[in-house]
């Protein structure tokens, strides 16, 4: 079966509270799409953050001592810098601009998943505005998957991404930060290859690779379309999370 990623038409602009099941089944109908068992769901994770309340305004958030001055060292406002340092486990490397962090779900990313970028607050100057991340992806896209197989009985994956950057590489990638219902990694070491040989190391990052696809559907910018729907996923689906893919800090060559 081709693998095949179609964008979800007529997804409004997310506001708290609303039901993100229920609108991905409108949308669903909308682009004349049914689902099948085995179809995965991808969304951006700004769309999760908005539905969970996640937008801070930073006209309420009083920077620590710690916060202020390392501010000062990276040209940041003290109050972003703040709600970076409560979102992380750890300061791996700052430089102006930018703090590389250990986020407390365990992912390696820049300045917390914090961001500015399409988010505007009910009141006051938009630029006040930031959102988090949600504050346990996993469980999200549980609770979706759920939802959808109660409404219309199909076992479906959802998979909630972000864009990262890359320590080795520039530009920024779709990245797996939440998912329920699918294989993070398949693991290959045992199989043969082409010529008989035996694979030894071979694991593939399924779900990310599928966030690098649905990605590039998505876009970055104006594009608004902050949901993917998946049909020919590779690979079976199964149960999975977040922690399958995090490398252990023993393991981290970077570090």
């Amino acid at each position: 079966m081709p693998l095949t990623l179609t964008p979800l038409p007529k997804i409004p602009l997310i506001n708290p509270g609303d039901d993100l099941t229920e609108i991905l089944l409108n949308s669903l109908q909308a682009a004349h799409l049914t689902l099948d068992d085995g179809d995965v769901l991808v969304l951006a994770q700004k769309i999760v953050s908005k539905a969970e309340g996640r937008q801070v305004n930073l006209n309420t958030v009083k920077p620590s001592k710690e916060a202020v001055e390392l501010a000062t060292r990276i040209e940041k406002d003290p109050r972003l810098v703040e709600l970076i340092l409560r979102e992380s486990r750890e300061i791996l490397r700052v430089r102006p601009g930018t703090i590389i962090v250990e986020h407390r779900l365990g992912f390696i990313c820049a300045n917390a998943g914090v961001d500015h970028s399409n988010v505007q607050g009910n009141d006051g100057n938009p630029e006040d505005w930031v959102l988090l991340l949600p504050a346990n992806p996993d469980r999200s896209a549980l609770e979706i998957r759920k939802k959808i197989k109660f409404s219309t009985g199909n076992r479906v994956g959802v998979l909630i991404i972000d864009s990262h950057g890359r320590p080795w590489r520039l530009g920024t990638i779709g990245m797996t930060i939440g998912f329920s219902g699918l294989p993070g990694l398949v693991d290959r070491r045992g199989w043969k290859d082409l010529f008989g040989y035996e694979l030894k190391i071979t694991v593939i990052a399924a779900a990310d690779e599928l966030a690098a696809a649905a990605s590039l559907v998505m876009g970055e910018a104006a594009e608004r379309i902050p949901a993917v729907h998946v049909r020919g996923f590779p690979y079976p689906l199964r149960e999975g999370s977040l922690k399958e893919l995090l490398r252990p800090k023993s393991q981290d060559l970077f570090r």
